[in-house]
């Protein structure tokens, strides 16, 4: 049984479900900025500086959610290449062993 290559594949698995929820977190980020946005726009009696500080926690969101998104794909590829290497290196002394 290949341990390498069954890890790998665990990985990618993982990937992949990571990315399908990051994409579901995304989508549903944006929905309701949309809608705070437009509560914004509306909300007169809402002072200037309060929506500054609304308008600023959004995008501290958006910036942590992308910082995030590069951080584990960068870590997903730190992995993926570990495997990788790990399993050529396996394959080689295997082929030196025979």
């Amino acid at each position: 049984m290949d341990y390498m290559q069954i890890t790998k594949q665990m990985m990618e698995l993982n990937k992949g479900a990571f990315d399908n929820s990051f994409k579901a977190m995304t989508m549903l980020q944006e929905q309701t900025e949309k809608y705070v946005f437009g509560f914004l726009e509306k909300a007169t009696w809402m002072p200037e500086e309060g929506k500054k500080a609304i308008n600023g926690w959004l995008d501290a969101y958006v910036k942590g959610r992308e910082n995030l998104k590069t951080y584990s794909d960068e870590n997903y590829k730190k992995a993926m290449d570990y495997f990788t290497n790990a399993q050529q290196t396996q394959d080689t002394f295997k082929d030196k062993k025979k």
